[in-house]
Formats: structure tokens, C-alpha cells, sequence
């Protein structure tokens, strides 16, 4: 009985409670997919009324150097501009953060997916895109350079289901048309981590996971769920 009671008040403490301190593996066991959905929203919240959380980075290095529980991993892009763990208000061992540009999945990501839930606990994977991303901009213009060319091909199928534009306006000068392809592009890569990964897409069905994406706007800091 005393042990179900610490579980559930472990479940309840504020979202700012945990992201000042370190993740448990008691709180980490009680959060729903929806409850850390919700915190890092709070968090991006907190970031762009530049009201973050207080960490202490030391005693975070020293807890987590026996163990991790972070609550969700996240896929975006490498743009400097988008750091991640600040965004969402994040510390040391709270989430996973897998990077590439433009955000796209490789069987490398999604396996680090799958180890971050299945092995390591978290419940949310999200695909954070962000506005006027270079990446996007490439393919849009059919850019091709060394190792990038492959990259870009795969946000091409992102460029080409962007309705509505006339060809001389399918180009990264057009910021409107890059947008709704950095959009489009995210709910690829959610399409597409749900079917390249049975281990994922079943803990989704189970319940036990949520796949998201969403967009970082570089002008507000803001992030936005895609439907």
C-alpha cells in the first residue's frame, strides 16, 4: 500500500519539479506519454517567457553517472539555433536528442529509438522540425554536394507533396513554400518511424509510447504540435 502511494505521488509532483531535479526510475515508471507531452510543453512555455528552471548541473553530472531515465527522445535537426534541451527546458539525463539535418530517420536513429524506449523507458518520440531549415532549403533547390546529395533525397518526397505552388515558386527563395515542407517533412518522418519500426509501432499501439512531431519557430522559440 505505502509503495502504490509513493508511486502515485511521484506521478503528481509539478512539472517544474521535474525539471529542476534529476528523473528517478519511480517517476519515470508513472509518466503517461501525455504527461510528458505536457511537461515539455510547459517547459517550451517556460523558455520562451525566459523563465527556465533552476538546474545544478553538478549534482545532475553526479546522479546520472549510475544510471539514466530520461522521459522521451527527440529526432531534429542539427541547426545551432535549436538546442534542444533548452527549448524544452531540459537538464542533464532528462531526454535523448538525436540529430541530423533536416531531422530524418535512418535505421541509426531508429534504433537509438528504439533503445531509448523499449530498453530505456522514455514514453514520447518526437520529430522536431524547425523553420526555414537549411536541409529543406537544399532540397527544395535539388541541392547536391558529396555525402549531403543522399541526405536531401530523402526530404524529396517532402518537397514533392507540397500542393499549390507554380514551378518557378517550388524554390527556398519562397519561405511560405520551405515552411509547408519543413511541415510536410516531419509528418513524413512520423510516417515513416511508424512504419520502418515494429518495435516502436507496437508500443504505440500498446499504449506505451507516442510518436509526435512538431515545429521550432526560430523567430519566437516557440514549438508547435503538428496534428
Amino acid at each position: 500500500m505505502k509503495k502504490t502511494a509513493i508511486i502515485i505521488s511521484s506521478a503528481v509532483l509539478s512539472f517544474a519539479t521535474f525539471a529542476s531535479a534529476q528523473t528517478t526510475a519511480d517517476q519515470q515508471k508513472a509518466m503517461t506519454p501525455d504527461s510528458v507531452l505536457s511537461e515539455l510543453m510547459a517547459g517550451n512555455k517556460r523558455f520562451t517567457e525566459n523563465k527556465p528552471t533552476a538546474k545544478n548541473v553538478s549534482d545532475r553530472i553526479s546522479k546520472t553517472s549510475t544510471g539514466q531515465y530520461p522521459k522521451a527522445v527527440i529526432l531534429s535537426c542539427i541547426d545551432s539555433r535549436v538546442p534542444v534541451e533548452k527549448v524544452f527546458d531540459q537538464g542533464i539525463g532528462d531526454i535523448f536528442v538525436g540529430r541530423v539535418a533536416g531531422n530524418v530517420e535512418n535505421e541509426d536513429q531508429l534504433g537509438s529509438m528504439e533503445f531509448a524506449t523499449k530498453l530505456a523507458g522514455s514514453k514520447l518520440v518526437m520529430v522536431l522540425g524547425h523553420t526555414a531549415c537549411g536541409a529543406i532549403k537544399g532540397a527544395c533547390d535539388g541541392a547536391e554536394m558529396g555525402n549531403l546529395t543522399g541526405l536531401l533525397q530523402k526530404i524529396e518526397p517532402a518537397v514533392k507533396a507540397v500542393d499549390g505552388y507554380k514551378p518557378e515558386e517550388r524554390n527556398s527563395k519562397n519561405i511560405e513554400f520551405v515552411n509547408k515542407v519543413v511541415i510536410k517533412n516531419v509528418q513524413q518522418t512520423v510516417a515513416d518511424i511508424r512504419k520502418r519500426s515494429k518495435v516502436l509501432a507496437q508500443l504505440e499501439q500498446e499504449g506505451k509510447i507516442k510518436i509526435v512531431g512538431a515545429i521550432y519557430d526560430l523567430k519566437t522559440g516557440k514549438v508547435t504540435l503538428l496534428p
